[in-house]
């Protein structure tokens, strides 16, 4: 029998709101971008047709009149080429304006003209066409959306809900911007010292011409010149050989016992490195930042059109799915978003993230909120159903990037309403590339029913016991090996600033080795021992809300305190693609079948020594041994 949805209170329910029907629905959907638009194949088009170009352009060489020294102008344009290709999959509008800087630079150098000679530059220019063309189709397509949307709405407009005009957008992204494009400040600031060190020291001192006689590799493979001037003989690295032969001339500085070449005068590429991608991310995250902040501003301008919907939350990846109001049975999406709960209560400045810990409960939901286990019972029976279907007020105009809020019910037993805010882009729900939705979902991780699993399980006195497998030790392996040539990497080098991304990286690859190679699930009379990479956690049966298996990590929702999560358990994409069942989703499985049939747990409690035993310390301690051995092999 069909599950209806959970109504919405008529009162919450503005006068003139019009139904949003499955024929204006299709006629939405049907407005939706083309195949060839997909930005995937611009950002195809554009990437191949750049390294082709790059590959093809001759390389200047380092001379004296034109040394390999810092070019700010040029990694300037190669900040915008690389946010410009960011914003083809995310900011149509502001990816127009990146490629029309990017051609400008383009016929500075010359390239519409080489572009009658050059196979390559032609390439670029076609690729940027089509990359444009896709852009405006983009665009097009959100305006036609946007008129179908109003249409379907009618003429009522209604003011947006009161908690929902204290949502703020943007403030993470400005922070974030902050900080990278901080960053990338610092990594100029330290170049422009490199630069001009060496310009202090090159006025003060002595210019001579030498001859090259000897080119060689070290054993980094670092080129390695010999020149010989005025009766001394100076080596210099360079990351260009090529340019100087044996027998040709140089010119060279020399101060004393420091010398360098004019045309390779200094190395700040680490720096200009750290300004580049400072730049790209703190431009990124400050582009969507004021692209929230904006889009939020709005929805808040004045009434808004509204539309009377369904909504439900995907089980999966937590976003909102949206169906036409004659759709009870929620067969066809519409259009989809991730949204957080907004609050009356909240400050002036609000919070655009809503509920920080993502968790979607108010203040309120503390240990009162104990999950009985009739409720389990609902949630977990069947083959995990979808959350309901419920009775919602779209308020805002849905199109492609639009922002939109709503209003519906948690649940049936729940008589409160809440009101939620879109905190990414609307998309529609069509197939494209990779079929989305629900059902894509389904076929892709098709899940058994509960008397499936339980039949293969019988009851046991002794606790049962779930431990980490082939493919999860094979990826704790790998990441060990990972992170060993991380540290022989970074301690090969003298004390830099690299240095920060051992002491940043270093711990999550510790936390991640451990849990891939020795992770334990053990099931006792009383509830779960869980063993992760550095406790074993105690969760009771009683507080268990759910289980799940996502992102090649097992999740265990408690009531009362944030979920016991272990990742990585394994790699389930591999897994499935060599037929066989993720380890880790069938641990989940029977873990939800114990959860919902307690007959069949374990009647004895598990002793110590079948509890598990985390090897996150002992590994910081080899991690810490394998240091003190590099650095003495060095």
């Amino acid at each position: 029998m069909t599950r209806q949805p959970v109504p919405l209170p008529a009162e919450h329910i503005p006068p003139g709101t019009a139904d949003w029907r499955t024929p204006d629905a299709r006629r939405w959907l049907t407005a939706a971008s083309a195949r060839w638009a997909h930005p995937l194949w611009a950002l195809l088009a554009l990437v191949a047709s750049l390294i082709w170009d790059l590959e093809a352009a001759p390389v200047a060489p380092c001379t004296s009149a034109d040394p390999c020294a810092a070019d700010w102008l040029g990694l300037g344009t190669a900040v915008v080429l690389v946010l410009t290709l960011y914003w083809v999959w995310r900011q149509p509008r502001l990816a127009l304006a990146g490629l029309a800087a990017t051609l400008a630079g383009f016929a500075m150098d010359g390239g519409f003209t080489a572009a009658l000679d050059e196979p390559s530059a032609l390439a670029f220019l076609m690729a940027a066409a089509f990359t444009a063309a896709g852009l405006v189709h983009r665009l097009a397509v959100a305006m036609r959306q946007r008129a179908l949307a109003l249409e379907a709405a009618g003429p009522a407009a209604q003011p947006l809900p009161a908690a929902a005009r204290t949502f703020r957008r943007g403030r993470f992204s400005f922070a974030l911007a902050a900080l990278l494009l901080a960053v990338a400040g610092f990594g100029y600031w330290q170049a422009q010292q490199v630069v001009d060190a060496y310009e202090e020291r090159a006025a003060g001192a002595t210019h001579l011409s030498g001859r090259v006689t000897a080119l060689k590799e070290d054993d980094d493979g670092i080129g390695i010149l010999k020149v010989e001037a005025d009766g001394r003989t100076h080596r210099f690295e360079t990351a260009f050989p090529e340019d100087f032969p044996v027998d040709s001339r140089v010119d060279i500085v020399v101060d004393g016992d420091w010398a360098a070449l004019v045309a390779e005068p200094y190395d700040a590429f680490g720096w200009e490195l750290l300004v580049l991608v400072g730049s790209v991310a703190g431009l990124a995250f400050l582009a969507n930042g004021v692209d929230g902040r904006t889009r939020s501003q709005r929805l808040r301008r004045g009434p808004l059109p509204v539309l009377h919907v369904l909504v439900r939350e995907g089980q999966d990846d937590g976003r909102t799915w949206v169906f036409a109001a004659d759709d009870p049975e929620g067969l066809r999406p519409i259009l989809h978003f991730h949204s957080l709960y907004a609050f009356e209560d909240e400050d002036e400045d609000g919070d655009e993230d809503g509920d920080e810990d993502g968790d979607g409960l108010d203040a309120g939901d503390g240990p009162a909120a104990v999950v009985e286990l009739g409720k389990v019972t609902e949630i977990l029976r069947g083959e995990d159903p979808p959350q309901p279907l419920r009775e919602a007020v779209l308020y805002g105009v849905p199109y492609v990037g639009a922002e939109v809020a709503f209003v519906a019910r948690e649940d049936a037993d729940d008589a409160e309403v809440s009101v939620e805010c879109s905190v990414t882009a609307v998309k529609p729900a069509v197939p494209r590339l990779v079929e989305l939705g629900p059902q894509r979902r389904k076929r892709m991780n098709p899940r058994r029913s509960v008397d499936e699993i339980t039949a293969g399980m019988t009851p046991t006195a002794g606790p049962r016991a779930w431990t980490a497998h082939g493919f999860s030790r094979a990826v704790g392996l790998g990441l060990l090996l990972v992170q060993g040539g991380g540290i022989w990497v970074t301690l090969d080098e003298e004390l830099s600033w690299t240095w920060l991304w051992l002491a940043v990286g270093l711990p999550w690859l510790v936390t991640a080795v451990a849990t891939a190679l020795t992770w334990r699930i053990t099931a006792d009379r009383d509830g779960l021992w869980v063993t992760g990479a550095w406790r074993v956690r105690r969760v009771p049966w009683n507080v268990i809300t759910s289980v799940r298996h996502s992102d090649d990590g097992i999740r265990v929702g408690r009531a009362k305190d944030s979920p016991v999560e272990l990742s990585p358990t394994g790699w389930a994409w591999l897994e499935r693609r060599l037929g066989r069942e993720p380890h880790a989703g069938r641990t989940v499985e029977e873990l939800q079948a114990l959860l919902l049939r307690p007959e069949l747990r374990p009647l004895e409690e598990a002793p110590p020594g079948r509890q598990g035993v985390p090897v996150g310390p002992p590994l910081v301690a080899l991690s810490v041994l394998w240091g003190v051995a590099v650095l003495l092999l060095l």
